[in-house]
């Protein structure tokens, strides 16, 4: 249920009386006020003069009222006590609001080819009502609200975008979107984000922004499975970053971008007579740097679509939440032991030693040794009862830990380096978009021998990663570089079957 501070906006409206029993021509509810200018940003209710029919608006009550958003018309019952009673008017209010949400976002004309799902209504119907209207009142208050509201429409509303409630929402409201409109709609959002924290960071305003990751997760079938958006601009610094860059072009193709990824793992219990195992293997670790803003609007204020972070190390850590009965944690990669090749280099010297009466030949051998490594390092670390993924990339010019360094600047400038024209290049450790995809090949996995007292009982993960994305000039001739990173911590529950499998002849479980 949404928090009672927020106005419940879905059951306001099932509760209008009917148009007959209006005394004016609007009703309207208020979503916040400022003591200051002694005004209020209402949602209002207005009956048509000419049909049975409502909209909604969402206005700024100054002394001079200011229209920020109105709905399309709304067909009412008239043989009902509740207006909106039927399913068709309620589903065509969602959808309009939807449909705005995304009108904000930069890329248009993608939402416009895709087909919108029936948002059917079930029990769910009022959470997601609220929670898609609350959605829709944040981007109304950045780009719509006079600024005398838009601080206190803000504050008012970051808060229950983050909390609880609103993130168990939005994990239903994301299935009902389905995947390529859950993309736009929260590529709106966090293009919506960047623009109020390059507002707050104009005005030297201390206001935080609500959580600027967006992750869900959930279980089924097998598999775990991790969702997680997070504005670039909005990732945290780390100590090896350059000092801020003057250069704005450069600035703004850095910050509209924002991160994509999904985590998913393989998981099976296998109950055996005397203990659990449960198995968990990589399936697909995805991450993409998605440009916020089109093509046009990048070229005229930036620098062009090339120049964008890349990922540089992922960290993930699978932990019990209760462990009293975890019996041992297994990894099923060894450390690294690469091959090196070791080749002999031979010189010859002759010549007459000055004090050695005897022609004396000097003869010189060398040995040079040399090892082919992939750009990107895979490791397993168990801590505790931790199983620990890492996946790191190095600089193929000296083995060196990209996430962790800044290269010099003869590297900068060196048009051969790596990392210049590294989308383009066929030896990119990355897609040709800009991203990375961990799949088979990662594949090996963590095992937990749990005791058998844990068999028909529902135990709780957690899946705790770290990602961190850097910036070395690709074609853009600079000496910025800068690293950030993200946190990301997700829940999830697995429940242990009952059937043993069948025993050994040991009386072991197989």
């Amino acid at each position: 249920m949404a928090p009672s501070s927020f106005p419940d906006v879905y059951s306001w409206i099932q509760n209008l009386p009917p148009l007959s029993q209006w005394k004016t021509t609007s009703i309207s509810t208020p979503i916040c006020s400022s003591s200051s200018t002694n005004s209020s940003l209402n949602v209002v209710a207005a009956k048509s003069l000419h049909s049975p029919t409502i909209t909604l608006s969402v206005i700024a009550d100054f002394s001079l009222p200011i229209s920020l958003w109105t709905s399309e018309p709304l067909k009412t019952n008239t043989k009902s006590s509740n207006l909106l009673d039927d399913q068709e008017s309620i589903s065509s209010l969602l959808l309009n609001c939807v449909r705005d949400v995304l009108h904000y976002g930069s890329n248009q004309q993608n939402y416009f080819n895709l087909s919108f799902p029936k948002l059917n209504i079930t029990f769910t119907s009022k959470e997601i009502f609220n929670l898609i209207f609350l959605t829709l009142i944040f981007l109304i208050c950045i780009y719509e609200a006079p600024t005398s509201l838009r601080l206190d429409g803000l504050t008012t509303v970051k808060y229950h975008l983050a909390n609880c409630w609103s993130r168990q929402t939005s994990k239903v409201f994301m299935k009902l979107l389905g995947s390529n409109l859950e993309e736009q709609w929260m590529r709106s959002i966090n293009l919506a984000i960047t623009n109020w924290i390059l507002e707050l960071k104009a005005n030297c305003c201390t206001l935080k922004t609500p959580s600027p990751l967006f992750s869900y997760s959930y279980s089924t079938h097998g598999l775990w499975k991790v969702q997680l958006y997070c504005p670039v601009i909005a990732m945290d610094h780390i100590e090896n970053s350059s000092s801020p860059s003057t250069d704005e072009r450069l600035q703004f193709s850095l910050n509209y971008h924002q991160l994509e990824g999904v985590l998913q793992f393989n998981y099976k219990a296998e109950v055996h007579e005397k203990w659990i195992n449960l198995r968990v293997h990589v399936d697909n670790i995805r991450c993409s740097i998605i440009q916020l803003v089109n093509d046009t609007l990048m070229s005229k204020r930036g620098v062009g679509r090339s120049e964008k972070h890349f990922p540089s190390r992922i960290s993930l850590q699978i932990t019990p939440n209760i462990q009293t009965n975890i019996i041992s944690v297994s990894v099923s990669k060894s450390s690294d032991n690469p091959r090196i090749e070791v080749g002999t280099e031979k010189s010859l010297e002759a010549g007459f030693e000055g004090q050695n009466p005897y022609p004396g030949i000097k003869l010189a051998v060398g040995e040079t040794a040399t090892a082919s490594l992939k750009p990107w390092k895979f490791e397993q670390m168990v801590y505790g009862n931790t199983g620990i993924l890492n996946w790191y990339l190095h600089d193929s010019s000296d083995g060196k830990e990209v996430a962790l360094r800044k290269p010099s600047r003869f590297a900068l400038i060196n048009p051969r380096a790596w990392f210049r024209d590294r989308y383009t290049s066929a030896f990119r450790p990355f897609n040709k978009q800009g991203g990375v995809i961990f799949a088979d090949e990662y594949g090996d996995g963590i095992c937990w021998k749990i005791e058998r007292e844990a068999r028909e009982k529902t135990m709780e993960w957690e899946i705790r990663g770290w990602i961190w994305l850097t910036y070395w000039p690709n074609k853009h001739k600079t000496f910025y570089t800068e690293t950030r990173r993200l946190e990301l911590k997700e829940l999830e529950l697995v429940s242990s079957p009952r059937r043993c499998l069948r025993k050994d002849y040991n009386g072991e479980g197989r």
